[in-house]
């Protein structure tokens, strides 16, 4: 049976009712003798992806028995996704790091000892001050994703070292951070300022909204969908998003740019842009249409295997609904190596569209900040932040790090704390990554779960989950300035600390304990508050607290935008790049084609899994255990594969993976590509559920591009052949 896009929506607001629904009604580690307390309701904010979903979890005799969505979140509006509703499976995972320990083996095949906080933390310190003897303080390195890593973020700054990073940049949404901070002096946010729900025409560009759950966002698109918002997807994969689309491009990998250019250029030419808008805010225009001029639809046609008549019909569409139209700058956008440029392309349509600081567009944020805590001791000075030969990256960049072990440029990196971080499988080519780690002095894990890096530590310091610790203030900056808080549903399991804890009486052992003044984590939460002006009570008590609700979020006589680019003004044609001897106009690049025999590899997410922080998850492993290669129904046909057959992969640098994947025969997908969910394929034995279930993306990924704008690394440039067990 066949379904309208008027029936989808329908049942996707009722698969959204259902997801609020609490997934416990009892919890197994509750003794069923004890008769029940009056239960407690404390607020926190989901940390099973980085959407930070506000909840609320419900603890009886001490356990919690059930979490539901924060109506007052902003970013979850009182519902919790697939991943989210699973966050008891995390907190009772039994395979959970529970103790300090010591590796007194080698780095990948350790030999744990169970050790106290006060040993493991003092072997951490005495290698630190090591490390800064030898080398100087910023050789101490992060790599940090979530809440908790801003505590690790002040330890490394007052004990000298400025060098900290995160796979979320040059793996992930750099890119296209950078393409809009250069043509408007501002990214997209996060989450981006896209306001879907009154949009009236929305482009997404290799985005599937939805299966990567970002909720309060999705949440948005179907609500501009279900009021008449037509839809363009492009995709090699026909997503779950694209099957609703009013029009889904199958483009051919790696020519997405060859489609932005023709539409800016069909824009341009029939002035189908926003000439009042254009004239007062932006620069550029006689130059961007000079440097697309030979960007036909018809051009673009032949490269991106998609009918010129189509993407003429778009572009024009596109400028019949401006300038309430939304052209999203996605999220993973490191594909071919030259990503900023292609985001820069989308920001630059956007604009002529008109969109930005427009209702159905991207709103203008709420201002509005919470101070630090007040009366700390100044940081020590630090050297630059590692961010190698890229001009334009507004972060530190993770393989630069990576690579600064092994050149000592621009200067040696020899101790890595990792916080929450799998870099075995977000860094492309692990291979590089563990070379790397082989040459340290210091390794530490920080995390909640044994994931694949932790194998490769020296010492592992053992998180409690978000369900068991207060966490630092976070912050959004939406349509208002939301303040959220993280407040503790139970103690801590095992011997696991929060961080804030763990940084405190690392600080000590450093002699850093002037920084750390605070005496408990309420002692400092309360201080930022009053600093802000926000009430500490209220805050633990409802878990988000609302400010800025009189800031006007779209472009007026009285609401001015302000643009943060050399000229004050949107640039079309960018002046900085052009000094730099980088291309002021996007230009098309030829990326290479898969060779005979192999297909380009693909990957995302599974709607019910945040890559492999998830796959060990007993709530969610039942639902998705393992990964598929998805094969377009031809090529399956050709190869005679059958539908369910396990087989292997091999890339084109000779790489063979040593798990198999069940193959997936559908027509959702072009003939040149295989594609596969990203985080299966964990090599951790202690993970019991996860370990070896399916192949891992990383595995494969051996090659891999720079972008000399801003250091993100393509993860899109890889091939593969399949091989069957006969061929084994």
């Amino acid at each position: 049976m066949s379904l309208s896009r008027r029936d989808f929506l329908k049942i996707s607001s009722t698969v959204a009712a259902i997801s609020s629904i609490p997934v416990f009604k009892t919890v197994s580690a509750m003794s069923k003798s004890t008769p029940p307390s009056p239960p407690s309701f404390n607020p926190n904010f989901c940390e099973l992806c980085f959407w930070n979903c506000g909840l609320m979890a419900k603890t009886v005799n001490g356990k919690v028995v059930t979490i539901d969505g924060n109506p007052l979140s902003y970013r979850g509006k009182g519902k919790l996704c697939g991943r989210g509703n699973a966050g008891l499976g995390l907190l009772y995972d039994s395979d959970r790091l529970k103790y300090p320990m010591l590796n007194t083996g080698k780095r990948g095949d350790p030999k744990w000892k169970q050790v106290s906080w006060d040993e493991a933390l003092g072997f951490v310190a005495n290698k630190m001050n090591d490390i800064k003897q030898k080398y100087g303080p910023e050789s101490v390195v992060l790599f940090s994703h979530g809440t908790g890593g801003s505590f690790w973020k002040h330890l490394l700054k007052a004990f000298g070292s400025d060098t900290y990073a995160a796979p979320s940049f040059a793996q992930c949404r750099g890119p296209r951070d950078v393409g809009f901070y250069l043509t408007y002096g501002s990214d997209t946010g996060s989450p981006e300022y896209y306001d879907f729900s009154k949009s009236r025409f929305i482009v997404l560009v290799g985005s599937h909204l939805g299966e990567n759950a970002h909720n309060s966002q999705v949440q948005d698109l179907m609500t501009g969908l279900n009021n008449g918002a037509k839809l363009v997807v492009l995709d090699p994969r026909l997503s779950n998003i694209a099957s609703k689309a009013d029009w889904w491009l199958p483009v051919k990998p790696a020519t997405d740019m060859a489609i932005l250019l023709a539409w800016i250029k069909i824009v341009v030419d029939e002035e189908l842009y926003d000439k009042e808008y254009i004239s007062k805010y932006a620069v550029g225009l006689k130059d961007l249409k000079e440097a697309v001029k030979d960007c036909s639809a018809e051009w673009a046609s032949k490269l991106s295997e998609i009918p010129a008549a189509t993407i003429t019909d778009i572009a024009r569409q596109m400028s019949k609904h401006k300038p309430n139209l939304c052209i999203s700058g996605g999220r993973f956008t490191v594909w071919n190596g030259d990503d900023a440029q292609r985001s820069r392309a989308i920001a630059i349509l956007n604009a002529l569209m008109g969109s930005w600081g427009r209702e159905g567009g991207y709103y203008l944020p709420a201002k509005g900040k919470v101070p630090p805590y007040p009366g700390l001791p100044e940081y020590p000075e630090t050297k630059p932040p590692i961010t190698g030969e890229y001009p334009f990256a507004l972060l530190p960049v993770t393989n630069a790090i990576r690579e600064a072990v092994t050149t000592n440029k621009p200067y040696p990196c020899r101790g890595w704390i990792v916080y929450g971080s799998n870099l075995i499988k977000t860094l492309p080519n692990s291979k590089e990554t563990i070379d790397a780690i082989k040459k340290l002095d210091l390794m530490v894990a920080v995390d909640v779960l044994p994931m694949d890096i932790v194998k490769w530590a020296d010492v592992v310091l053992p998180e409690c989950t978000y369900l068991e610790r207060y966490d630092d203030i976070a912050t959004g900056r939406f349509q208002y300035f939301e303040a959220a808080l993280r407040v503790p549903a139970m103690k801590p399991m095992f011997e696991s600390k929060p961080s804030w804890w763990i940084t405190k009486e690392l600080s000590k052992k450093l002699g850093l304990e002037a920084y750390f003044p605070w005496t408990d984590i309420e002692d400092y939460l309360k201080a930022r508050c009053n600093a802000a002006g926000i009430s500490f009570d209220e805050l633990r008590k409802n878990g988000v607290v609302k400010l800025s609700t009189d800031w006007n979020p779209y472009i007026s006589q009285q609401n001015q935008p302000v643009f943060n680019t050399p000229s004050e003004k949107i640039e079309l044609y960018s002046k900085q790049l052009k000094e730099k001897g980088f291309d002021p106009v996007p230009k098309y690049t030829a990326h290479e084609q898969p060779p005979q025999g192999y297909f380009r590899l693909v990957f995302g997410r599974t709607p019910l899994h945040t890559f492999s922080r998830t796959t060990n998850n007993f709530m969610l492993d039942d639902l998705v255990p393992e990964n598929e290669l998805w094969i377009n129904s031809k090529q399956a046909a050709r190869l005679g594969l059958k539908k369910g057959e396990y087989v292997r992969l091999a890339n084109q640098d000779g790489v063979k993976t040593d798990t198999k994947i069940k193959v997936k025969i559908t027509e959702r997908l072009r003939e040149d590509c295989v594609y596969m969910y990203h985080g299966f394929g964990v090599h951790a034995s202690e993970l019991s559920r996860a370990n070896k279930r399916g192949i891992g993306t990383d595995e494969l990924i051996t090659r891999y591009k720079v972008d000399p704008i801003m250091g993100g690394t393509s993860l899109r440039g890889n091939f593969v052949k399949i091989i069957r067990e006969a061929q084994l």
